[in-house]
């Protein structure tokens, strides 16, 4: 009996044909199907949830952003949370002290904020590298918030700035919590469509030869110090959004938020989602929140004492970092993955069984 098998040449062939529709249109309609999504969740659930899922929301859009910066460039940054600390303070300032500019300026400054300070400090991380470039960027981290007591009155010091944002229409019935979670749902999928663009375009792949090998990138000629700096900026621009976008659903910009550990989690949730990968950064996003609300509400049950119950989702996150480093070194998307893969071989020998 002759066995009939589609070649792999074939097989891409075929499915490169039924990609049809143009990249960034398949992009937009993946981000609008996205975000009925995120509408469906959020009309289903309570508001406590709506609150969880905005925060996976902007958490979701740093970690993008430090994905594309240390997954594909290979820069190590341990202060990122400062440029989310950027953003923030750029929309209560602004907030506060401009109220006639709308939602979307306000974002869009304090993405252009953090997009400056990341500017600054990729032209220094450009002549970085290791533990070097780690060591500069947490400087950043822990020296930005320590200005709030140094100019109190402009920024509130330890307390912070509270403000208040009305960006409901008036005429819709929406419950607030809720009109806040889709506007910032909107916002990170906006950005999303922006960053998938360029990870798939030509700047992705010279973020990626500079991270394979520099000399080899520069040979080829790619401007290796240029690239390593527009990977800074587009991943701070990145954290000013998330910041800002924090700083928007809760009301308020205070420096207790944006303190090292910060930095530390964003990090470790790109490792633990998958190092490189933008779905990566969904998985490492969620687990952020959820596995730290799991381990709070572990702590309540157990009746723990104030110290053990506030170090113990830093602890519980830990632990489960190292587990799944352990069994999937390329983090939860690479397992996921290595899944897929299992099954595609094994529906293809199940295939090759049956024409046998």
């Amino acid at each position: 009996m002759t066995v009939r098998t589609t070649p792999p040449e074939t097989r891409v062939a075929t499915a490169k044909q039924k990609r049809t529709l143009p990249p960034l249109l398949r992009h937009v309609l993946f981000a609008l199907a996205a975000f009925a999504l995120v509408v469906v969740l959020t009309l289903v659930t309570d508001e406590f949830t709506n609150l969880r899922i905005a925060t996976v929301g902007y958490y979701l859009i740093a970690v993008a952003g430090l994905t594309l910066l240390t997954g594909l460039t290979g820069q190590v940054s341990l202060g990122h949370g400062a440029f989310m600390f950027i953003g923030a303070y750029t929309v209560a300032l602004l907030v506060r002290r401009v109220p006639s500019f709308p939602l979307w300026a306000d974002l869009l400054l304090a993405s252009a904020a953090g997009g400056l300070a990341g500017l600054l400090a990729g032209a220094a991380a450009a002549r970085l590298r290791g533990p070097y470039l780690a060591g500069a960027t947490l400087a950043l981290a822990v020296g930005l918030p320590a200005l709030t007591r140094r100019f109190q009155d402009f920024l509130g010091g330890s307390n912070g700035l509270s403000f208040t944002v009305h960006s409901r229409p008036s005429g819709v019935a929406v419950p607030e919590l809720r009109w806040q979670t889709w506007i910032v749902w909107l916002s990170v999928l906006i950005a999303l469509v922006l960053v998938v663009n360029v990870v798939r375009g030509k700047l992705g792949r010279n973020f990626r030869a500079v991270r394979d090998d520099e000399v080899a990138a520069s040979l080829s000629g790619i401007a290796v110090g240029r690239t390593k700096i527009l990977a800074f900026l587009i991943s701070a621009v990145c954290g000013g959004l998330a910041g800002g976008l924090q700083a928007f659903l809760l009301g308020t910009a205070a420096p207790g938020s944006f303190t090292p550990a910060l930095s530390l989690s964003l990090l470790a949730a790109v490792v633990l989602g998958g190092l490189g990968s933008l779905w990566g950064a969904l998985w490492g996003a969620v687990a952020l929140v959820y596995f730290q609300a799991w381990s709070e509400d572990l702590a309540d049950v157990l009746h723990l004492n104030t110290d053990v119950a506030n170090n113990l989702p830093l602890a519980v996150y830990g632990v489960i970092l190292i587990v799944v480093v352990l069994a999937f070194p390329r983090g939860i998307q690479g397992g996921f993955q290595r899944l897929r893969a299992l099954l595609r071989r094994s529906a293809e020998k199940k295939e090759n069984h049956e024409n046998h």
